[in-house]
């Protein structure tokens, strides 16, 4: 079976690995989580950074910095990880979705201005699976309407965005480290910063709120969302050769592109759109031949012992909504489209030139006429 993802574990990675194992510092204290924090921090070009248990965690924090009250809004993509919804509903927020552009699946930045209300928040910017979502544009409204931007950087490490690091531009940017990222510690997340009254918070916040005289006389409510040392010591490992990490995704994701580019029945994204480079954090799909879904497709590539993953399922559509009475509305026709139709195919770091081919010679045979 050809799998959806394959991490890739070094030898360097295992030797940085058993070293810290080997001082004692396993835990949630060491001073590889400082190297961690410190490096990345420098790398995407921010003042503060905390190492959080997952991305999913980032984005709960980030939220809870804003001290958000019942009723206040928080726009979403509504292509895009059930985490930004999550995140949303468990600070007692309201969130409100924005549909995405059929050909980058970001989200629709021309609908933003129009989902504004005097009860808007934050905005919540995810880049979607390759291209950059334009950050700037939508810094430049969050600037004019006096709301947060939280920027969700994970699918996108290392990527740039007109000179500057994808992760740069949020009052709070956040990322994620699990197995199928750019940059792997099995789980973990990062939040980064410029503002030094929210890094005091996102310090308490991830950490039980432990009190500052009297440690366990707790003044608000925080979670364990720690990360460890040892896994801050794989990412170390990872962070130091992030160069040849991006340049082997964009390979796999240009190969594929130039293996079905012709195929008329479906839509692949291109190494660059409208100025946008693609990082190909995964490659995928789109059929274009309404007459086949992608879960149909899926199930064949499967018999030939190819694994491929279902896009994103909207938010608008997700059960949770009603259990906690919450109405998305709009018109998500793109988002519709993408969770039917599309998919992604293997495209982790450790797959092989041999693997694309064959899996791009199936899918040719399958969808060709």
């Amino acid at each position: 079976m050809i799998p959806v993802n394959k991490p890739i574990i070094t030898g360097k990675d295992a030797k940085y690995i058993f070293k810290t194992a080997q001082s004692g510092w396993i835990s949630s204290t060491g001073p590889e989580i400082k190297i961690f924090e410190k490096s990345f921090q420098r790398y995407i070009g921010k003042k503060f950074a905390a190492t959080v248990s997952s991305g999913t965690a980032a984005l709960e924090i980030s939220l809870k910095c804003l001290n958000l009250k019942k009723n206040d809004e928080v726009i979403i993509p509504n292509f895009t990880i059930i985490s930004n919804l999550l995140a949303v509903i468990k600070v007692g927020a309201k969130p409100i979705a924005i549909d995405c552009d059929i050909k980058t699946w970001n989200m629709d930045i021309g609908l933003i201005e129009k989902a504004i209300s005097k009860r808007t928040k934050a905005i919540i910017a995810t880049h979607i699976y390759g291209y950059p979502i334009e950050i700037d544009k939508i810094k430049k409204i969050c600037k004019k309407k006096k709301i947060y931007l939280i920027e969700d950087a994970a699918e996108v490490i290392g990527h740039d965005y007109k000179n500057k690091k994808c992760g740069f531009f949020g009052d709070l940017s956040v990322f994620s480290f699990y197995a199928n990222k750019h940059i792997t510690t099995g789980e973990g997340g990062m939040i980064l910063t410029n503002n030094s009254q929210f890094y005091k918070k996102i310090q308490s916040f991830k950490n039980l709120c432990f009190g500052k005289i009297n440690r366990y006389n707790h003044d608000d409510i925080g979670w364990n969302y720690r990360f460890t040392n040892l896994q801050a010591s794989l990412g170390i490992s990872q962070l130091n050769r992030i160069a040849s990490i991006v340049k082997k995704k964009k390979e796999i994701g240009e190969l594929y592109y130039n293996y079905l580019k012709n195929n008329k029945s479906i839509y692949i994204q291109s190494p660059t759109y409208k100025g946008l480079k693609n990082i190909y954090w995964v490659v995928g799909i789109l059929i274009l031949n309404k007459k086949i879904t992608a879960d149909e497709i899926r199930k064949k590539l499967y018999k030939y012992g190819i694994d491929t993953r279902a896009f994103f399922w909207p938010m608008s559509k997700q059960k949770i909504l009603k259990k906690y009475k919450i109405k998305l509305s709009g018109n998500f026709n793109n988002s519709e489209i993408l969770s039917k139709y599309g998919f992604y195919l293997p495209s982790g770091l450790g797959t092989t030139k041999k693997e694309i081919k064959f899996v791009s010679e199936k899918l040719n045979n399958l969808l060709l006429g």
